[in-house]
């Protein structure tokens, strides 16, 4: 591989290079987000039709499940960034992981308040220690967890690395959740959508999840690369290229 070659593939490692690339990208992902949350929105509540067993109120689900989706996966991509950054020791890495927690804590908090809304009117009460949801309230922990440890450290390395095997351990909770409802006799019902096989509602309901869920995406795309903004400029802020960009702005 030639020097360019390589040289271009980790242009954007560094926190100067990839700066001003996040702040271009963010906007395209928040108007992407508003679109895809408009049309699932409108998909799930006026098109999709009316469930024969739970009624009206199953519609709670287009938000809870795809919500409870990002909870998990944007964990995944913080132990990600957090395995790479303890690693190869990569400042940005740290940085997306910081980034991502906020957003995660936010997804886990509404697939827990809609799952309450949902179970109700569907299981007669607001919360059961159900496998699932137990596990799903652990991950809302982790996410805070995270988040105090970091701020708790003054020392930014020793913060992020002390994060970093937090989130590292707390990935073993993900499989948990997912496949709680297989493991353990449990109230919470399985899974509408599998790889495996055909979904098993109406296409328009299965139509409005997925829209929702690349709605939800979308803007946890622009939020993070919003925020990582602010993350490398409050860790560079005594370098030269941040007092020349703030300065800039003033």
């Amino acid at each position: 591989m030639s020097t360019s070659k390589r040289f271009s593939w980790f242009h954007f490692s560094s926190p100067q290079t990839f700066y001003p690339l996040a702040g271009r990208m963010q906007p395209w992902f928040a108007w992407l987000a508003v679109l895809f949350c408009a049309v699932g929105l409108y998909i799930s509540f006026f098109v999709a039709p009316t469930d024969a067993q739970q009624g009206e109120s199953y519609r709670i689900i287009f938000i809870h499940v795809p919500a409870a989706w990002m909870s998990m996966f944007i964990y995944l991509l913080m132990g990600f960034w957090c395995g790479v950054g303890l690693v190869f020791n990569t400042r940005l890495s740290s940085m997306w992981a910081t980034a991502l927690a906020p957003t995660g804590a936010l997804f886990t908090f509404i697939a827990l308040w809609t799952g309450a809304l949902w179970g109700k009117p569907t299981w007669g009460t607001w919360w059961v220690w159900d496998a699932r949801l137990t596990s799903e309230l652990i991950l809302l922990f982790l996410y805070i967890g995270f988040m105090a440890l970091q701020a708790a450290i003054d020392d930014q390395r020793r913060a992020d690395k002390a994060g970093a095997v937090l989130a590292l351990v707390g990935v073993i909770n993900i499989p948990i959740i997912y496949f709680s409802v297989q493991w353990w006799s449990t109230l919470h019902q399985g899974s509408s959508v599998s790889m495996k096989s055909a979904p098993t509602m109406a296409m328009t309901m299965f139509a409005g999840m997925i829209i929702m869920a690349l709605g939800f995406w979308m803007y946890s795309i622009a939020a993070a690369l919003s925020r990582v903004r602010c993350v490398i400029l409050e860790r560079e802020r005594h370098t030269e290229w941040v007092m020349a960009e703030i300065g800039g702005r003033t």
